[in-house]
């Protein structure tokens, strides 16, 4: 390693954060609190525990788990082990998360007891998987069972909390895979990296002005883009993770206020969930807090209803070949001016590329830029440093959506005079459900 230079990775933030803000609450789960030196403890014997099992550099260890401090630990532990994480999402059929599991070629799965039964009926069918660690969340009553295998913390005792060194050596190496789904109806691997990352976190944390008094509520599936990468910018940012099992409004209301949070991030569905619910009367706000949205077009209403209870809502856009996230409707000063309903339909625009991606251009077929005058549709290509790496073991389809020297989005948008652009319609045929993409096929 080059003294002017360091690989740049996401194990770096628990480092850092935890030396400067080591007694500091990192992560709150119900009535269980972690300081920042308690979670690097467990981070380290997860990672030691996975090195001890005998996980190999480039594994892929699998999680299938709800938004709760394991899948926090999973996101440093699994990388220092040197392995690739893959957090599924909980929402699928069991003979999805079971062609996931062979697709990627996953040797140990985490599993949450509640979601076993996703698992069960397809165990036999596993044919890389070779051990199962069921997850028991005690600060709940489950309904689930447990499958064949070891539990989770008896999983950590196997090892020390010793820091482990870095086992990366090219910071372009994989951290984590995220499936999505396409036209096809097969999901598709979409490779992240230490670099992209790292990029991504960071970006996410100062588009949302956060700073190690942010506290972070869990709203957005972590396994949603490893949550946009909050996952490891709150850690970047010596912040507090707030973390929630299932989405109730009532409970996101009370932890506003509780905790008092200052950011979460979810899909206009969330927002409407909340806006429509009789809880959202008992938000009285007395600190800050901002809402990133994403997944569907926010209506310039829900915009302007969670605003007027206080709410700053910054619209981005994104996909998972882009780590969550890729632009964002930057506010502008003059807008301060304008009626409320007339800054809804401004902020309501997809905006321009994040402070890391850089470059986004709406196109012709003919890969020329269309004319910026807010009616002209073209597709929306990107490419910068938080574009997926490629699809895993799919050359092909990674060739089409680079096609150009671009990434390929499949989604039309017009481009406004003022730079900023503005999705019209989805180009690819998938459905969207609380801001998670769903193809027809599917469906079907």
């Amino acid at each position: 390693m080059k003294v002017s230079s360091q690989f740049l990775t996401p194990q770096s933030f628990l480092e850092r954060s935890v030396g400067a803000f080591r007694d500091k609450e990192a992560i709150v789960y119900r009535s269980s609190r972690w300081t920042y030196a308690q979670f690097a403890t467990r981070v380290n014997q997860l990672a030691n525990a996975l090195k001890n099992w005998g996980l190999q550099k480039g594994d892929r260890v699998a999680f299938l788990c709800p938004n709760i401090p394991p899948m926090l630990e999973a996101h440093f532990g699994v990388p220092l082990a040197g392995g690739v994480l893959v957090a599924i999402n909980i929402r699928l059929a069991a003979k999805d998360i079971c062609y996931i599991l062979n697709n990627c070629g996953a040797r140990l799965l985490f599993v949450d007891t509640e979601l076993s039964h996703l698992v069960a009926p397809v165990r036999d069918e596993l044919e890389t998987v070779e051990e199962i660690i069921n997850i028991v969340d005690t600060q709940i009553e489950t309904t689930g069972e447990k499958l064949p295998g070891t539990d989770y913390e008896t999983f950590l005792t196997t090892g020390t909390s010793d820091p482990l060194p870095s086992p990366l050596t090219d910071e372009n190496e994989p951290i984590s895979i995220n499936y999505t789904s396409g036209t096809s109806g097969q999901p598709k691997g979409v490779v992240y990296t230490h670099r992209g990352a790292y990029l991504n976190a960071l970006g996410e944390a100062l588009e949302l002005g956060m700073n190690n008094n942010s506290i972070y509520l869990w709203t957005l599936p972590m396994f949603h883009c490893n949550g946009w990468c909050f996952t490891w910018g709150v850690i970047a940012v010596g912040g507090t993770h707030i973390c929630m099992r299932k989405f109730f409004p009532n409970t996101v209301v009370s932890l506003i206020m509780d905790e008092r949070v200052t950011h979460f991030c979810g899909s206009p569905t969330i927002l409407i969930a909340l806006a429509n619910d009789r809880a959202i009367k008992k938000l009285q706000l007395s600190h800050p807090l901002r809402v990133a949205t994403a997944g569907a077009p926010p209506s310039p209403t829900i915009i302007q209803t969670m605003e007027e209870l206080g709410v700053d809502i910054t619209h981005v856009y994104g996909l998972t070949e882009t780590y969550g996230p890729h632009s964002v409707c930057e506010w502008q000063a003059p807008w301060d001016d304008l009626p409320m309903a007339e800054r809804a339909k401004l902020k309501a625009r997809q905006g321009v590329p994040y402070i890391h991606a850089a470059q986004m251009r709406v196109v012709d077929k003919d890969m020329q830029d269309i004319p910026a005058d807010g009616e002209t549709m073209g597709e929306v290509v990107m490419r910068g440093n938080n574009v997926m790496q490629g699809y895993f073991n799919d050359p092909e389809a990674t060739e089409l959506a680079f096609r150009g020297g671009w990434f390929h989005s499949g989604d039309l948008a017009v481009m406004y005079p003022d730079g900023y652009m503005e999705l019209r319609d989805r180009a690819k045929d998938i459905i969207i459900s609380s801001g998670t993409n769903i193809s027809t096929i599917e469906v079907e």
